[in-house]
């Protein structure tokens, strides 16, 4: 930084510190002297022409419902939307009125105090003020990524959201998107409020994640090949089980993403780069890292003083460390996994990491590695409306009661409302029944932490320290997320992801110290368990021909290109056994409050093809009421209508206990308005008590799988 952008900003603090003038008056003035310190254009006169009003203060618009003129305070097309007020500073306010929670304001200037419960009021007001303005923009005019408020002379508050939905959330996070004025004497604070103003998508995590996420796969994946290849010298059988080479990535990602992972303070969850410096350690004695690198997971297993390291570990247990064993690599695999470690691993985003480390450990998905990741935007465009939406109805609600409390001198009632509903939060169950390696439930539990983060910022405007009074044992935590999943090697791949967010997140919300030890619950085969989401049955037996000898049948997989289109076509040299299902029924579910999910693509005319007959007629017959020509996912809606539309049980209805089940959605092939899949629709929506449809997209684009291109599909 130079002497001249150091003075300008100082000069800029000093100018505007203590400002407590007309709201009207003052905040053109600092957008304006703002801009200059960032080096940006100021905003653009108004012009006769609305139209051509993309960067102006008080921006015409109107309500789309009501026709009301509005004006945002400074509106910036495709950028950001500002509202500005004006407080006043506490040592402008008779004393007697700081006792006074949600009444404080200033003697002379009607304006709210800084640090009161009004203050706190008011720019949450302002806050709502402005994200309702984005509902409300002309035709064409896309929703910008930030909406700030400002409170002149003294914080700015930034909100962002990448996805386009206008739904915003604090950003970087809770703990730092309210930037004081003394902030931006710091260079990095005038950067970030720069790109805002000029380039706002290029502070979109999911950018940098995307990249270094790919990266980092690409590396596991080398690992990955080479391990499974290595073969014994005398037998010529396989060395490594693909289970332990599975197993023994997913712990040594876990340190890497421990040891860079960091709050505020710079406080790291495992010393930082303690695991690359031990990797690095051992590239030139390559037969001593599998001990050096056990005695390192075994400390964290216990929560020990780790030698190497020089420091005192957390305790990690959780199952991940407990009896770890770490196989033999050569100079070059550990050269390999220490660049890998090498990565910013703050950055990795944890929805994609899942999915390329199924890849990286899939022999039959190597080679379209990274090719293919669904769009984390996709994935929110049905998780808000099926989860968040509801929940921060519930929120609203929750505020409301405790202002009206609040306004009637009911402080402790005001502070239950928020509390109760918190407490609602952190027991909200969330069920995938085909959930992969866990993208829809990690995007639901990052929501769910950020809707917590909003509850907790407003405790803390009720009362000092109420953020987190009482609050240590409760928080939104894997231990509310549920999936099935019938392939074994994507559910512990599924529960890592799922740690890994929830790490990310509490540290950015609460830092390293608001994770209580053991860091890893053992949540092994609790919330996310290998079982087959449509069917039960008592026995599975190969189904044997007329000569006896069992038949076989496509995997339903494998693709090879046609001799003379070139086009992908099954390889029917690609055979499974097939086999039949006695007892086959329903399969049972986890009780949820919502259910979401991307069951697997398989067309009602393929599912003998790619399930077998046998189980196709099995899944037919548990479920009569399906046709039989619609897609296998509908198997999924109809299971999760049925339990939405279901009666409470005799004992739950004595209890006064309701049905669980809130609301449900999944992707569905997008010939769900067709026939077959229609009429499975059709039957709960004409129900007694009928189902409603709150949401539906018909048409949208998808991400199939690795080895394929992008498909359409449609979200309900």
């Amino acid at each position: 930084m130079s002497d001249t952008d150091s003075g300008a900003a100082r000069a800029f603090i000093d100018r505007w510190a203590g400002s407590g003038g007309r709201e009207s008056g003052a905040f053109q003035s600092f957008a304006n002297e703002l801009c200059a310190l960032l080096g940006v254009a100021p905003p653009d006169p108004p012009r006769a022409d609305i139209a051509r009003n993309d960067y102006t203060f008080e921006r015409a618009l109107k309500d789309r419902v009501t026709g009301q003129a509005l004006k945002p305070d400074l509106y910036a097309r495709g950028r950001f939307i500002m509202e500005g007020k004006q407080s006043s500073p506490a040592r402008d306010v008779d004393p007697d009125q700081l006792s006074l929670p949600g009444q404080a304001e200033g003697r002379h200037t009607g304006q709210a105090v800084r640090g009161t419960r009004a203050w706190d009021k008011v720019m949450r007001a302002a806050y709502r003020q402005a994200r309702n303005y984005v509902a409300h923009l002309p035709e064409g005019h896309e929703n910008p990524p930030f909406v700030l408020v400002a409170d002149v002379g003294h914080v700015i508050d930034v909100y962002a959201d990448f996805s386009g939905q206008g739904r915003y959330a604090p950003f970087p996070d809770r703990r730092a998107y309210r930037i004081g004025l003394e902030e931006l004497a710091e260079e990095g604070v005038r950067d970030r409020l720069r790109a805002i103003w000029k380039d706002p998508q290029s502070l979109d995590p999911a950018r940098i994640s995307a990249r270094v996420t790919q990266d980092i796969a690409r590396r596991l994946a080398k690992i990955a090949r080479a391990l499974e290849a290595k073969t014994d010298r005398e037998t010529g059988e396989k060395v490594h089980d693909p289970k332990a080479v599975a197993e023994f990535l997913m712990r040594c990602l876990f340190c890497m993403f421990a040891e860079d992972v960091k709050d505020r303070e710079g406080v790291h969850l495992l010393p930082g780069k303690a695991f690359e410096q031990l990797l690095r350690s051992k590239i030139n004695e390559p037969a001593k890292f599998p001990a050096a690198v056990e005695a390192f997971w075994r400390d964290m297993d216990q929560g020990a003083y780790n030698g190497f390291a020089d420091a005192q570990f957390r305790r990690f247990n959780g199952q991940l460390f407990t009896g770890a064993t770490a196989l033999r690599l050569n100079g070059d695999q550990i050269t390999e996994l220490a660049a890998a470690a090498g990565r910013g691993w703050e950055d990795v985003e944890p929805a994609i990491f899942g999915t390329l480390l199924e890849q990286a450990l899939d022999p039959r998905e190597r080679g379209q590695l990274g090719a293919h990741f669904t769009p984390r935007a996709y994935v929110e465009r049905l998780v808000v409306p099926t989860i968040i939406e509801p929940l921060t109805a519930d929120w609203e609600d929750a505020q409301a009661e405790a202002e009206a409390h609040e306004a009637a001198g009911e402080h402790e009632a005001a502070l239950a409302s928020i509390r109760g509903f918190h407490r609602r939060l952190c027991n909200t169950r969330v069920l995938d029944p085909a959930c992969g390696t866990g993208n829809f439930l990690y995007v639901a539990l990052e929501l769910m932490k950020a809707l917590e983060g909003d509850v907790l910022n407003v405790l803390e405007g009720y009362e000092a320290g109420a953020g987190t009074l009482g609050l240590d044992d409760e928080t939104v935590s894997p231990r509310q997320f549920y999936g099935l999943e019938i392939n074994p090697r994507a559910v512990p791949i599924a529960e890592l992801v799922l740690w890994l967010g929830y790490i990310k997140q509490q540290i950015r919300a609460g830092g390293v110290a608001s994770l209580t030890d053991p860091v890893l619950n053992n949540l092994e085969g609790r919330t996310i368990r290998v079982q087959d989401a449509i069917l039960a049955y008592d026995d599975k037996a190969l189904l044997l021909g007329p000569d006896k000898k069992p038949v076989t049948r496509w995997d339903g997989y494998t693709m090879k290109p046609h001799p003379v289109t070139g086009e992908a076509v099954p390889d029917e040299a690609a055979r499974v056994e097939a086999y039949t299902y006695e007892g086959a029924r329903r399969a049972e579910w986890p009780e949820a409050d919502f259910i979401v999910g991307n069951p697997p693509f398989i067309g009602g005319k393929d599912m003998r093809a790619e399930l077998g007959d046998g189980y196709a007629e099995a899944a037919w017959a548990a479920r009569p009421e399906v046709p039989g020509g619609a897609d296998f996912v509908m198997h999924f809606w109809d299971e999760a209508a049925g339990r939405l539309l279901a009666e409470p049980t005799k004992a739950a209805a004595k209890r006064g206990a309701r049905n669980r089940l809130r609301r449900f959605g999944f992707i569905t092939t997008n010939s769900v308005t067709q026939t077959f899949s229609r009429r499975v629709i059709e039957r709960h929506l004409s129900a007694k008590a009928p189902l409603s449809l709150a949401f539906a997209v018909a048409d949208h684009p998808w991400m199939k799988a690795s080895d394929k291109a992008a498909v359409r599909i449609a979200m309900t």
